[in-house]
């Protein structure tokens, strides 16, 4: 099997590296929608595809599954999740194993939540308690594997200061990270600011801004709290306007992220990362807006 590209090789070429995230489905009714979403989202011909990776149970087989279905199907170059979360050492690398055995080279490399109803992360019986050893014990096993790592524009929920999140960062990239793909944020300035700090705190990869397209105020007031992002109160006002209004929702979200891609782009982002949580109507109008 002919291995994937390694997705740090396309930011030399000085071109927005463009990427989705898909979430694997519980359910094979789920899988189904998944495949006619990702046979839309070719029009956009993403550079890579990633797939998240859950915190137990039948997701983690659906992260492997979706994988190799995006990759045969449809071409994708995909980038699969893999976290901390509930794994051994000695698993953690039968997975790595498997992995690149697969033809995959890229891995989205994290420490990952804590499983539902728990309050914090606990390492599972010879775990691994940091994202940086998860990095290293890849890096380890296979010198090919292109690591991305998550960054924190407005620092990691759990971190005392920005300035330990960012020491947690570089041990990351230290590592062996190659890239870093931000959390979602709504205003461009968190992301300059993070990335002016990184460069300072002498991390040097490319740092990718992930952006999400706002489709409910209620969900994304959900997932902010979750992540520690802020919102704009710019944009909150625009989204109580629109209520419930499904149509006006998403138009305002769509064109929101769409002037925050520009921005991006043209102040030296070398590309951005849509969170689109399984839909295809919001990264295909944000795809159409930026070639007009």
């Amino acid at each position: 099997m002919t291995p994937d590209r390694c997705i740090s090789d396309l930011f030399p070429l000085k071109r927005p590296v463009r990427s989705l995230e898909f979430f694997p489905p519980r359910d094979d009714a789920g899988i189904e929608a998944l495949r006619a979403t990702a046979a839309t989202l070719q029009r956009m011909k993403p550079d890579f595809v990633s797939v998240t990776y859950g915190a137990g149970g039948s997701t983690r087989d659906r992260t492997a599954q979706v994988s190799a279905m995006l990759r045969s199907e449809f071409g994708f170059t995909v980038m699969p999740h893999l976290t901390c979360v509930g794994h051994s050492r000695t698993e953690l690398a039968a997975i790595a194993e498997r992995v690149h055995a697969g033809g995959f080279r890229n891995v989205m490399t994290l420490r990952g939540d804590p499983p539902k109803g728990a309050s914090e992360f606990k390492a599972a019986s010879d775990g691994l308690q940091h994202a940086n050893e998860l990095v290293a014990l890849l890096k380890q096993r296979h010198a090919d594997f292109c690591l991305g790592v998550a960054g924190y524009p407005e620092k990691h929920p759990e971190a005392p200061s920005l300035d330990v999140d960012l020491t947690n960062l570089k041990r990351k990239v230290d590592a062996g990270a190659d890239f870093v793909t931000t959390q979602l944020f709504f205003d461009n300035a968190v992301y300059y600011r993070f990335v002016e700090k990184c460069r300072a705190n002498g991390i040097h990869v490319p740092i990718v801004p992930g952006i999400m397209p706002v489709v409910s105020l209620k969900q994304i007031q959900r997932f902010t709290q979750m992540c520690g992002a802020s919102l704009p109160a710019q944009l909150i006002t625009r989204l109580e306007v629109a209520a419930e209004n499904t149509d006006v929702l998403e138009t305002i979200g769509i064109d929101w992220a769409l002037t925050q891609i520009r921005g991006l782009l043209a102040n030296g982002a070398p590309g951005y990362h849509l969170y689109v949580l399984n839909r295809a109507k919001g990264a295909l109008a944000l795809a159409a807006g930026l070639a007009a």
